[in-house]
């Protein structure tokens, strides 16, 4: 477990915090993102987790060890229990694969028959036992960056330290990458920690986020709940505009799973419930760690207001109150999905 406590980072010759007041906990086999724009502080965070970046206040611990406490010595076999990969891959162009992930076990004076199995063993892993004499030259991106994924694993790592790890991918190769880290989440239990901007990244892989503006966590918690909730913070972030909403009636957000043809029968079962078609204002569906999620504004009547929450209460569906003039939630997410 990784527990951070009123963290305060400031670089030398300034006088403003880079990170500030940082207060979260990283449960073991979590996939957590560091979200937030370019100089938000996030990369910073990641450096002080792994001990490359000193903090001048606060607490930051991995299992229970207090990290600005460590000497140089435990420093190093603390960090050989953590993996780390970078956006540029920073591989050994001229070495082949094998000896990219083979580097870190030769550096810390392993065995060649050791080498020798840990490296085919994850060079299956990542789907490239086939290109293990090839150079890195001759490499896609997503298999240079599944090279770095295998050498970060070498020393069998409880933690996986990910800084902008697929920003220099196309989406088809990022997803692939984020495949392959939840699966590898899935597998061996590894907690990941993921630096990153896009969003699309923090849905389709992370359990939790936290949103950084300018060193504050302004908004952390499950990724489902800030997106239903969609603060101040996320909506800067993903550069929205304040939504128009019908100023008579009612407005209401749904969050509702439609993974099936029955989950999309939703407004139609309301609509018979209610006695009549309600207007949709605003609707989006993606993609949360493999389970389409619909996010809709539905513009009722004050006398369909009743049938309607009930109906939801009835079905289970999450639900909140929008008031247009202010266009921000006056009611929190009732039930939490099971």
């Amino acid at each position: 477990m990784i527990e951070i406590k009123n963290l305060k980072k400031v670089w030398d010759g300034d006088t403003d915090p880079v990170l500030n007041d940082i207060n979260l906990t990283i449960q073991d086999g979590e996939i957590y993102a560091l979200v937030g724009r370019s100089g938000a502080g996030k990369s910073t965070l990641l450096r002080c987790i792994n001990g490359l970046t000193s903090y001048q206040e606060g607490s930051v611990k991995v299992n229970g060890v207090e990290i600005k406490d460590l000497d140089d010595k435990a420093m190093r076999e603390m960090r050989r229990h953590m993996g780390m990969i970078f956006q540029q891959f920073s591989l050994l162009e001229r070495d082949t694969v094998y000896n990219n992930v083979a580097l870190p076990m030769k550096c810390w004076g392993y065995s060649k028959e050791e080498i020798d199995k840990k490296v085919m063993e994850l060079l299956d892993l990542v789907g490239l036992t086939e290109k293990k004499n090839a150079k890195p030259r001759n490499l896609s991106g997503g298999q240079k960056q599944r090279v770095a994924i295998a050498r970060a694993l070498t020393m069998e790592p409880n933690i996986l330290l990910c800084d902008e790890a697929t920003s220099a991918l196309d989406p088809k190769t990022t997803n692939s990458i984020l495949d392959l880290l939840m699966e590898i989440n899935e597998r061996i239990g590894i907690t990941v920690i993921i630096v990153t901007h896009q969003m699309e990244v923090v849905r389709k892989a992370c359990h939790k986020a936290c949103i950084l503006e300018h060193g504050v966590i302004k908004d952390e918690g499950t990724v489902e709940d800030i997106f239903f909730a969609r603060p101040q913070s996320l909506k800067r972030l993903l550069g929205e505009e304040k939504s128009h909403l019908p100023k008579t009636g009612r407005n209401i957000q749904i969050a509702h799973y439609v993974n099936s043809i029955e989950n999309g029968e939703l407004f139609s079962h309301l609509g018979k419930e209610v006695g009549g078609s309600l207007p949709i204002v605003e609707g989006q569906i993606q993609d949360y760690r493999g389970e389409s999620l619909g996010i809709f504004v539905l513009n009722v009547q004050d006398d369909q207001f009743g049938k309607v929450t009930a109906f939801l209460d009835k079905e289970d569906i999450r639900w909140k109150e929008i008031i247009a003039e202010e266009d921000e939630p006056v009611a929190d997410i009732l039930d939490e999905e099971e």
